[in-house]
C-alpha cells in the first residue's frame, strides 16, 4: 500500500515551529563538515520541540546522519535529491517543471524574501527546501505562506522518499505536519500531479522567463535541479 499523502496534522501552527523549521533546515543541508558539525547543536535544542513525535522524527534524522562517516553521509544524500527529479529538493518543480510558470514562481519567491528583509543567495535557487525551510524560521508569517504555496512539492517529497523508506522521511513529515488541513481540491492536485509528473516546457524557455530569474537559474549552484536520467554518484570529493 502507497504512504499517505498526508500525514498528521496539527490544529494550528505551535510556538515551536520556527524551531522545527530551522532543525530541519539543518537536517536537509549537503552534509558537508559544516552542517555535519551542527548535529551536536541540534540535540541540543531538541528538548524544546514541544510535540514528542515531531521530537523524536528530528531526533532519529539527527542520529542517522551521526552514525554515518562523512563520505557515506554525502553520497547517500547525492543519491537521494540529487540524482531523481521525484525527490528534488527545489519545490516549484513539482508544480511548474521547467516551464516559463517556475521562472514566475522563483521570481516571485525572491519577492517575498526581499520584502521580509532578507536577500536570497545568488548561488541558489529560493525553492531549495532548506533556503525555504531557513526563511520560515526567521520570517515565520511569510515563510508560512511560502509554505503552503510550495505544499504540492514538499507532499510529494514526503511521498516519493516514505515509499523507499528513506531515513530522511521523518524531517518531511514534521514539516508537512505543521501545515493546515489540505481541502478535497488540494489532495486531487497532489494526486494528478503524483501520477503525471510536472509539466515539460523545455523549448523557448529563455526568451519568456524574467531576466532575474535567469540570472538566478544561470548561477552556480551547490543542488542543481538533477538530470532526468540517473548519473554515476559522485565520491563527494568534488563538493
Amino acid at each position: 500500500m502507497s504512504p499517505r499523502l498526508a500525514p498528521r496534522r496539527t490544529p494550528h501552527r505551535a510556538a515551536d515551529t520556527p524551531l522545527v523549521h530551522r532543525v530541519a533546515a539543518v537536517l536537509l543541508r549537503y552534509p558537508d563538515p559544516g552542517a555535519l558539525a551542527c548535529l551536536d547543536d541540534v540535540t541540543a535544542v531538541l528538548p524544546a520541540v514541544t510535540d514528542a513525535a515531531d521530537r523524536a522524527r528530528l531526533a532519529a534524522v539527527a542520529e542517522h546522519l551521526r552514525s554515518l562517516a562523512p563520505t557515506e553521509a554525502a553520497q547517500r544524500y547525492v543519491a537521494t535529491f540529487d540524482h531523481t527529479r521525484r525527490r528534488s529538493l527545489h519545490l516549484t518543480y513539482y508544480r511548474h517543471g521547467d516551464t516559463r510558470a517556475r521562472g514566475m514562481a522563483l521570481l516571485a519567491l525572491k519577492h517575498t524574501y526581499r520584502a521580509a528583509g532578507h536577500e536570497p543567495p545568488e548561488s541558489e535557487l529560493p525553492d531549495f527546501l532548506p533556503l525555504v525551510l531557513e526563511f520560515a524560521a526567521l520570517a515565520p508569517e511569510p515563510g508560512h505562506r511560502v509554505l503552503v504555496q510550495c505544499r504540492a512539492g514538499l507532499e510529494l517529497l514526503r511521498r516519493a522518499l516514505a515509499e523507499r523508506s528513506d531515513p530522511y522521511t521523518p524531517v518531511l513529515e514534521a514539516v508537512c505536519g505543521r501545515l493546515p488541513r489540505p481541502g478535497r481540491r488540494e489532495r486531487e492536485t497532489w494526486r494528478r500531479l503524483a501520477a503525471d509528473g510536472p509539466p515539460a516546457e523545455q523549448v523557448g524557455l529563455e526568451p519568456f522567463a524574467p531576466p532575474e530569474y535567469m540570472a538566478a537559474a544561470s548561477a552556480p549552484s551547490a543542488h542543481p535541479t538533477p538530470p532526468a536520467e540517473p548519473v554515476p554518484a559522485p565520491t563527494g570529493e568534488n563538493r
